[in-house]
């Protein structure tokens, strides 16, 4: 599928990855199984992160987990369009995760696929703004986190990205 990704540095340096067309439209009701389906072609893949050197793996999980999380259940409006454009821009947003945390594994339902715990990174996108000519007017920033896996293999495997937040400061010129 042709994705049109770029990865820019706002006037701080830090990186975003522009999401430069909204393949998933509407902000009332997103077709959550489109995306899901769309998410399968990354399935297999892996990515390294710049700053660590980290692999993070994508595993037969994500598609499922990321349309069809509690968190993403309940996402409304905006947010919930943002989640769902996002999964276009999944490999560079690993690519520029930083900011690592660790969390142990609490759930058992997770004993097998989560064994060595999670970890979160922080990541970027932007996603463009339309006037009613389809003219780009500005880009809106969102802040996410990257739920990884440890799993029993030793790998990590991204899980979900979840607490999506718009940027409040001043949208970048891209």
């Amino acid at each position: 599928m042709e994705r049109n990704i770029s990865v820019v540095k706002d006037v701080n340096g830090n990186q975003i990855v522009v999401i430069n067309d909204i393949q998933f439209k509407g902000r009332q009701n997103i077709n959550w199984d489109e995306v899901e389906q769309y998410l399968k072609q990354y399935v297999g893949e892996f990515v390294e992160i710049a700053e660590s050197k980290e692999i993070i793996y994508i595993g037969k999980d994500l598609p499922d987990e990321y349309a069809g999380s509690k968190y993403t259940a309940k996402l409304k409006g905006a947010l919930a369009k943002a989640k769902a454009n996002a999964a276009q821009g999944i490999p560079e947003m690993i690519e520029i995760a930083e900011n690592k945390r660790f969390r142990e594994n609490l759930a058992k339902k997770h004993n097998r696929n989560a064994r060595f715990g999670w970890y979160r990174y922080d990541s970027r996108f932007a996603l463009p703004i339309y006037d009613d000519l389809g003219e780009v007017l500005r880009y809106n920033v969102f802040h996410a986190e990257l739920v990884i896996r440890h799993a029993e293999d030793n790998k990590l495997y991204l899980y979900d990205i979840i607490n999506i937040k718009k940027e409040t400061s001043t949208p970048p010129k891209l």
